[in-house]
């Protein structure tokens, strides 16, 4: 790819300045001016609205929502109990006259706020409670009015909230940029490749999709596992698959292009497996359908995906090789971890010497189970990439390629909203906050 959104560390210089550093600055600023206008400056202006705006901001409005109700009902715990601790003290001064006391009766207060966090099933606010416990008691005995004490906590709590949300739902200014063409990997939108695209990833990609975004999604498989995965999905731009040895079209059910290993070096492969008494899975495509022969006797490895994948009805496994040769698109050997260590041993001087490429990666669902995929190396992302940019450019010209890598693999929903965000930035970026020019970082 000719750009990528996350440049290895030893690249960067700076970080971008983000959106969140930014909307958070001016929930902040909001705030401090509310306070302003109300007369306060100095010492008599309270923190809690500042610090529960910075709390509340995150990336999504969503999430600004939760965090600004867990505030709002840490809060209120933490003022109840802090105010009922000033009203006792109040009525029993014999209480406050040695201060180890009043500390020891502050720990059972934090201690009560602590549980009714838990107790109210809000484990998440309870933190928060017991430091706005503390935040309404620990000036005693310098109170002289407890129950104005506790609603200037809540005031200030409910005044960064609101700076928080006002500040996430407003949209700043934007340019929308159809002219990229942006590649995902599927494999950071989904957690596996037999689980399905959460409900709100999907939504937010076909709004990318309706609003005229060209979004390309990468996988390592067959058509097939769309079916399976993102079969609601409005697919606008044709998808890499096979990990890059062909370009399919969904929305025709068709194959626009597929890299196939040469004729003579499948040929020298089977006989360089059957010398090695390995049997694969031939994988081919035939008439726009995905074909997959099998050589040998199944082993216990192979019968678990055979039966697995057989059941769909994108793709045919059959026995035999009623297949022509410029159809292979990759062989596949399965394999327990520990022998397919000694298979890559094994292949591993010749598979550079026939043009071919391999890639091992574990079997989903198959504890212990991997996969050697081989290709023609001339099959990868990147000139399946290529030829879409092509394919693309004879009806619009101008596009740019931009690819966009996760923080990390996927491990939550979270982690793919967080992608979808970063899509959002690259199609319609706030206008003030713009990128270098490519061309820049290309000379670089």
């Amino acid at each position: 790819m000719q750009k990528n959104t996350k440049a290895p560390k030893e690249q960067r210089i700076l970080p971008r300045l983000g959106q969140r550093i930014v909307k958070t600055s001016l929930s902040v600023f909001i705030c401090l001016i509310i306070y302003y206008l109300m007369g306060l400056t100095g010492a008599d202006m309270p923190s809690e609205a500042a610090l529960t705006a910075i709390i509340c901001m995150q990336p999504f409005v969503s999430d600004t929502e939760q965090y600004a109700l867990n505030r709002v009902i840490g809060t209120l715990i933490g003022a109840v109990w802090g105010l009922l601790f000033l009203l006792i003290l109040a009525d029993f001064p014999a209480l406050s006259r040695f201060m180890p006391v009043v500390y020891a009766l502050m720990c059972v207060g934090v201690t009560l706020s602590l549980y009714t966090s838990v107790a109210v099933r809000m484990p998440d606010t309870s933190g928060l409670a017991a430091i706005v416990f503390v935040c309404v008691v620990i000036a005693y005995p310098d109170i002289d009015e407890p129950l104005l004490q506790a609603l200037r906590r809540l005031e200030g709590i409910a005044v960064g909230t609101f700076s928080a949300i006002l500040v996430n739902v407003v949209r700043l200014p934007r340019k929308k940029h159809p002219e990229r063409v942006i590649f995902v990997r599927a494999k950071d939108l989904v957690p596996d490749r037999f689980a399905r695209i959460s409900p709100a990833v999907l939504f937010k990609l076909n709004n990318f999709y309706k609003d005229g975004a060209k979004i390309c999604l990468i996988t390592e498989h067959a058509p097939a596992f769309f079916s399976i995965q993102m079969n609601d999905a409005m697919l606008k731009i044709p998808m890499i698959v096979m990990d890059g040895a062909a370009v399919y079209d969904l929305s025709k059910n068709s194959y626009l292009k597929f890299e196939p290993i040469p004729a003579e070096a499948s040929k020298a492969l089977k006989k360089k497996l059957d010398e090695l008494s390995l049997s694969e899975f031939i994988y081919t495509i035939h008439k726009d359908r995905t074909c997959i022969f099998h050589r040998g006797e199944l082993r216990a490895p192979e019968k678990l995906v055979y039966e697995r994948m057989r059941s769909s009805p994108y793709r045919s496994y059959l026995e035999g090789e009623l297949y022509e040769p410029e159809e292979i698109v990759y062989f596949k050997i399965n394999a327990v971890d520990e022998e397919m260590k000694r298979i890559a041993f094994q292949l591993k001087d010749f598979i550079p010497e026939y043009g071919l490429r391999s890639v091992i990666r574990p079997q989903m669902q198959m504890s212990g189970v991997s996969g050697l995929y081989i290709y023609s190396e001339k099959a990868t992302v990147e000139s399946a990439a290529d030829f879409l940019m092509d394919y693309l450019g004879t009806e619009e010209t101008g596009l740019e390629k931009v690819e966009i890598l996760p923080d990390r693999a996927y491990e939550s929903e979270h982690d793919a909203l967080v992608l979808m965000n970063r899509i959002g930035n690259v199609y319609e970026p706030v206008k003030f906050f713009g990128r270098r020019n490519s061309k820049k970082k290309e000379r670089k």
